[in-house]
């Protein structure tokens, strides 16, 4: 595996890092105080002026690997960029590569027809709209797709829509204008051929947000995180994403790039937190010395500094595979990183808020949220157990494969 860069992503990385100094961190302030002043389902104006300012000098949908919409970059190459917008909150909207936007935004990349990315892929390149994935649902385990209730049903050259689903990431946000449903047009089928994604516009007569949901007391506003009724709501047959039977199919094609995203962010997150610990501990004096002349602080900056850096190469490695074998073939990677990085970030972020003191818990230096962040990706994209038993059966599978081959 080679990591080193490019010129091309070198370039890119110091051009993204300059802006982050001159424009987003000098923005974050701003920009939360404003959702307290303005409104908290509000989006704070700064935001159009720092997109207008990204999208001028060509830091625009680094993520998409297409060389006239997107940047043209690898997974591998993207990992570096990905993981400078994930030191703060707010960077990745800044550059069209938030989630769950990003990943919808490949699906309909990948599978949408023209008439589909015309709707609703260009104005999401665009930055015009944003854009929900609708899978989760209150009344069923939900770490297994196969487990979902909500039913999409042909009737008469229309599709009709029923159930409930919550988790729904992006859909309070103003300007979230489709969302894709995961439910069951054919419950007597196959097991994996039952579910079908289909494009439900926002608007559409019968979609019902029921309520907005706190994270540990965060409402990540103005996106949100919605629980939504799906009340006989009709769409046209062909809103339909790559036809029907092919939810799963769909669904894996638009998790893995979604996941390692995801993961790159956090990493990016842990750097900040660090070096948040580092800056506390060397301005906070505790029994007559600096934090970090404690032996116990001096501990959690060598662990956290290695932990991070493990992180790293193991996502590096994942989005190598991703580019050389594709997502399916890579699934075992996929799975590592999900359950390493979101614990690792919380341990870091946990130290981090250990020397901060009771500082550290309160909104004044971003741990808290972070630490929310970390923890809630240990559930979002499926919970750790599930990519913990991913993994345990890929690597027990090869072990069976070595054994046949030896004997």
């Amino acid at each position: 595996m080679d990591f080193n860069l490019s010129d091309r992503v070198v370039a890119l990385k110091h051009k993204l890092e300059v802006f982050m100094d001159d424009y987003v961190y000098p923005a974050e302030a701003v920009y939360f105080e404003a959702l307290e002043v303005e409104g908290r389902w509000v989006v704070p104006k700064i935001m159009a002026d720092l997109k207008s300012r990204a999208r001028r000098v060509g830091l625009w949908n680094l993520f998409l690997p297409d060389t006239e919409l997107g940047a043209g970059l690898s997974t591998l190459e993207y990992a570096p960029l990905c993981e400078i917008m994930g030191r703060s909150l707010i960077a990745p909207t800044v550059f069209n590569c938030n989630a769950p936007d990003t990943g919808n935004m490949e699906m309909l990349w990948n599978y949408g027809t023209l008439a589909q990315q015309e709707m609703w892929l260009k104005p999401l390149l665009n930055g015009d709209i944003r854009s929900a994935f609708a899978m989760t649902e209150p009344s069923v385990a939900s770490s297994d797709a196969t487990n979902i209730e909500a039913r999409i049903q042909s009737i008469g050259g229309l599709y009709s829509v029923n159930g409930r689903k919550w988790w729904v990431t992006n859909a309070a946000h103003p300007d979230c204008k489709i969302l894709i449903v995961m439910g069951k047009t054919d419950p007597s089928g196959p097991r994996h051929k039952q579910q079908s994604m289909i494009l439900v516009p926002m608007d559409a007569p019968g979609v019902q947000i029921v309520r907005k949901l706190t994270a540990f007391g965060y409402d990540d506003a103005p996106s949100g995180h919605c629980e939504i009724n799906f009340n006989d709501v009709k769409v046209p047959a062909e809103n339909i994403i790559l036809g029907e039977g092919r939810g799963f199919e769909v669904a894996q094609g638009r998790l893995g790039p979604g996941r390692i995203h995801h993961c790159m962010r956090l990493i990016g997150l842990a750097e900040r937190s660090l070096e948040a610990m580092c800056r506390r501990g060397n301005n906070r004096v505790a029994f007559g010395k600096e934090l970090v002349k404690h032996g116990t602080v001096r501990s959690d900056i060598a662990y956290s500094r290695a932990e991070i850096d493990q992180a790293r190469l193991l996502v590096l490695k994942a989005a190598d595979q991703i580019d050389k074998l594709g997502a399916k073939a890579a699934r075992a990677e996929i799975s590592a990183i999900k359950f390493v990085v979101p614990n690792m970030v919380q341990r870091v972020v946990d130290r981090a808020m250990q020397v901060h003191g009771a500082g550290g818990f309160t909104a004044d230096f971003g741990l808290a949220e972070a630490w929310v962040s970390a923890r809630t990706l240990r559930m979002a994209d499926g919970p750790d157990a599930v990519h913990i038993e991913t993994v345990a059966k890929i690597e027990l599978s090869r072990d069976l494969d070595r054994v046949s081959v030896s004997s």
